[in-house]
């Protein structure tokens, strides 16, 4: 199939491209600047210059691909403070993609987040469906939406993917909390630390996506989760391993002042299942877990 691939060269993008390209298809990314066009044909792909916003660029692209894997997301709100303005460009992109795939049945699939759907449990993939309001809750939507185009005769499909996708070059959560330990000079927990993220190896969930694209049902709903639920002490032991600092619990009337903007992320219990991924497309993790992962000790290198 020619897949189109948006995010080709981001942190997911960069993995699920030769993901593709190895398993015989040809693949079309999209590049916001000439240096992601030039990584992304470096791996082997054609890159297409334009951003999320370039909606006939994206028209044009999606309308000569077998297929689509969405996986941009404009970061820049991370600088500007406009989560709802990227997540709003973000839905217009999808929205194009509908309409152009509708009664196709060609596949598109689409990245989305696993934090805070069943806080306090396991989260299934049939949770976490029901509308939602205040911060998110656009983006949430858009993935219903892509869920909801099953009945225009497009096989969609959401990958919900955990707050850490992790490998070498991360430079997402993980890395931000080891930043917080070096600065501090102690790798702190909150609490007891007993609360729980989902995790995945990010070529773990590079060929997640490239099994949705190749086969997922209209309408699924898929869990990319390696580790169903790292206790977060676990993981301050692991970066106080790798830094050689003393591991704490930080108390949480003292968290936001010790953790900063992540506090409130880090605090949260929030596990995940993917049973139903695993038996639907015989999808099963093979790279290294979190803690594993950590104990390699390239996050610790820079």
């Amino acid at each position: 199939m020619r897949i189109l691939v948006t995010g080709a060269s981001g942190w997911i993008g960069s993995a699920t491209v030769p993901e593709l390209i190895g398993a015989g298809h040809e693949v079309v990314g999209l590049a916001r600047s000439e240096a992601s066009a030039a990584a992304i044909e470096a791996a082997g792909a054609t890159a297409v210059r334009g951003g999320l916003e370039d909606l006939d660029v994206l028209r044009e692209a999606a309308t000569s691909s077998d297929g689509l894997a969405h996986l941009a997301f404009n970061h820049d709100w991370m600088q500007t403070g406009d989560f709802e303005g990227a997540a709003q460009l973000d839905r217009a992109a999808v929205e194009l993609f509908g309409e152009v795939l509708a009664g196709s049945d060609r596949p598109l699939v689409i990245a989305s987040g696993l934090f805070g759907v069943a806080p306090g449990r396991a989260a299934t993939e049939v949770d976490g469906h029901e509308p939602t309001e205040g911060f998110g809750a656009t983006r949430h939507g858009t993935a219903e939406l892509t869920l909801s185009f099953a009945d225009r005769g497009i096989r969609s499909s959401v990958v919900r993917l955990p707050p850490t996708v992790h490998g070498d070059g991360d430079k997402g959560f993980v890395p931000t909390i080891i930043g917080v330990a070096r600065d501090k000079g102690v790798s702190g927990y909150i609490g007891d630390g007993a609360n729980r993220w989902p995790a995945v190896h990010r070529f773990d969930a590079a060929r997640l996506f490239r099994l949705a694209i190749e086969s997922a049902p209209a309408g699924s709903t898929l869990h990319g989760v390696g580790d169903e639920g790292v206790p977060i002490r676990e993981l301050a032991e692991a970066i106080g391993r790798g830094l050689d600092l003393p591991v704490t619990s930080v108390a949480q009337d003292d968290a936001a002042a010790h953790f900063g903007w992540i506090a409130p992320l880090l605090g949260t219990d929030t596990p995940a299942t993917c049973a139903i991924t695993r038996e639907l497309l015989g999808w099963e993790p093979t790279h290294p877990g979190l803690i594993e992962d950590l104990d390699q000790g390239h996050y610790f290198t820079s």
